[in-house]
């Protein structure tokens, strides 16, 4: 029988924040480096990927961890690459991506399975989409000094698709990911057991 690794309270939880360290760095290279409009017609809405490691800390640790990720990687977003939109695009980033962080949490808690881990995220682009539509109307008009009747009139053809499509996209790619490293992860005892 071969003995298994184990670590120490201790140990596990240097481990665990070596790990949120690392997902928070991944996300801000993902966010530098991936970073475009999905629709040209509106160029301030950029795609970035930061958000998968995000999705990632929620399912491998928990709510907590991935909301901390959220807000290292919003803060450092705000205050560089999207230094524009200010303090407004960080509260947004946090908001959105934190709801969809709950639902995913909250659904995944007891198992983390497909079968949990789609409709996890399904709710969570849902609410995030949702909430970008509201703080949007709340929001855009204070950024961009836009009407808003204007931001209404782009929230069906640009706005709700255009974070539909954000949520989708890095919720295929934390999928796709989470299950090969979960396993490598899990083996070498680096992920709490319920993983």
């Amino acid at each position: 029988m071969t003995k298994t690794k184990e670590h120490s309270p201790q140990l596990t939880k240097v481990v665990k924040l070596v790990t949120l360290a690392l997902l928070s760095a991944i996300g801000l290279v993902l966010m530098s480096v991936v970073r475009f409009p999905l629709f040209p017609s509106a160029s301030f809405l950029e795609y970035d990927m930061a958000d998968v490691p995000v999705f990632l800390a929620a399912l491998f640790f928990d709510i907590p961890s991935a909301l901390l990720v959220l807000v290292v990687i919003s803060v450092i977003q705000g205050l560089t690459v999207s230094a524009a939109s200010g303090w407004i695009g960080i509260v947004m980033h946090i908001v959105a991506t934190g709801a969809f962080v709950v639902a995913l949490g909250l659904i995944t808690r007891k198992e983390r399975d497909f079968k949990h881990i789609l409709p996890g995220h399904l709710a969570g682009i849902v609410l995030m989409a949702g909430l970008m539509c509201i703080m949007n109307l709340i929001f855009t008009p204070i950024f961009m000094g836009t009407p808003v009747e204007a931001v209404k009139d782009m929230l069906l053809p640009i706005i709700l698709p255009f974070n539909l499509l954000k949520g989708g996209i890095n919720s295929v790619f934390t999928i796709l990911l989470y299950f090969p490293l979960s396993k490598i992860l899990h083996k070498e005892k680096l992920l709490p057991q319920k993983v």
